[in-house]
């Protein structure tokens, strides 16, 4: 009986550990903005709680010109927007991390809630959105030109 708890037992462990490590939030899946047809803008808006991020992707090329704003009743909603290749992740505390180049003016701790300027590279950017205090309701324009 001894034998059979002392080899159960780190079995049981180690599923545990595999339960807690399956049971971490995936990385979220960027939604994806979309343009009326003729169209050189679209809208998207929501609820961001506090401590999370919303995640919007949309393709564009280089030289054009980006303009993204954001507003929110109370003032408290802001955007990073990264240039394609950015890598999203979840640090040990489940955080999420971003691995790659964000635009100037539009970086982590910036507090962006209005950029222009022309895109440096072709591909899908990622815009990331957050708030700088408790919960953010927000609409967010972009503009593509």
């Amino acid at each position: 009986m001894r034998l059979l708890a002392a080899v159960l037992t780190p079995l049981l462990g180690l599923a545990a550990a595999m339960t807690a490590v399956g049971a971490a939030e995936p990385v979220p899946t960027p939604k994806t903005i979309f343009f009326a047809t003729g169209s050189t803008r679209g809208t998207v808006g929501g609820h961001v709680m506090r401590g999370a991020r919303h995640l919007y992707a949309l393709n564009a090329s280089a030289g054009q010109i980006m303009t993204v704003t954001i507003t929110a009743p109370d003032d408290n909603a802001v955007f990073q927007i990264y240039e394609p290749g950015v890598s999203v992740a979840r640090d040990a505390d489940g955080l999420l991390q971003f691995t790659g180049t964000a635009l100037a003016h539009a970086n982590e701790g910036d507090d962006a809630t209005r950029w222009t300027g022309r895109l440096p590279h072709s591909g899908p950017y990622l815009i990331v959105v957050g708030s700088t205090r408790g919960n953010a309701r927000y609409s967010m324009d972009v503009k593509i030109e």
